[in-house]
């Protein structure tokens, strides 16, 4: 899978997070996020977005240019180019603590990656978020690090849960219900396994203001 890691225009990252490699990865600066990136010492490969909120046009790599009105936000255009580009499996950073409005939109950006047969988890020191269509995984063990559960469709059917202190066994979560909220992983990794729906799956870290 050809890997893409894009930089949105959240609260920007000290240290990059753990379990992101650089190395091979396409790298595109949505907006602001070009702040970010250069800010832990990495050069873009592209830069996309309308620069309203950077505050000028990047001329050290490629940029692709849109206007202020436009029916999509900066991190969805850099999404729909990396999918464009034959990427699919795509880390998204510096896309928290800002606007909810803005952290929605960057979860349904999530799931549009999905939709289009891509992987995709978006990822700060803290906390990581993914959403997972119908199938089995296993989610390594983090210390002091919760790990939450919520449909992103009406429902998800046959869900299965072990490794973790409340397991279940082929049922069901509704998307109006937040049972699944503050698990946490007991085993060395958690194995999760359902049969229909889209998972939204968030890793948080207890200790958040450790740095």
């Amino acid at each position: 899978m050809e890997r893409c890691i894009i930089f949105a225009g959240g609260r920007a990252e000290l240290y990059l997070p753990e379990g992101v490699d650089p190395k091979g990865a396409f790298i595109i600066a949505a907006d602001k996020g070009y702040e970010s990136c250069c800010r832990l010492g990495l050069a873009p490969d592209l830069a996309i977005g309308d620069f309203d909120s950077l505050g000028y046009v990047p001329s050290d790599c490629e940029v692709i240019r849109f206007p202020a009105k436009k029916d999509y936000t900066d991190l969805m255009t850099a999404a729909m180019e990396a999918l464009k580009r034959g990427c699919n499996d795509i880390t998204i950073l510096s896309a928290m603590g800002g606007r909810a409005d803005h952290m929605y939109g960057n979860i349904q950006t999530l799931c549009y990656i999905v939709k289009k047969g891509g992987s995709a988890r978006m990822l700060s020191c803290c906390e990581e978020i993914a959403i997972l269509p119908a199938g089995e995984y296993c989610i390594n063990k983090k210390e002091n690090t919760s790990l939450s559960l919520f449909a992103y469709s009406p429902s998800v059917k046959g869900l299965t849960i072990s490794g973790a202190e409340y397991p279940l066994d082929n049922g069901q979560i509704s998307y109006d219900f937040p049972i699944g909220v503050s698990n946490e992983i007991t085993a060395d990794t958690a194995h999760i396994r359902f049969e229909e729906g889209l998972l939204l799956v968030v890793q948080s870290r207890l200790d958040k203001d450790v740095q």
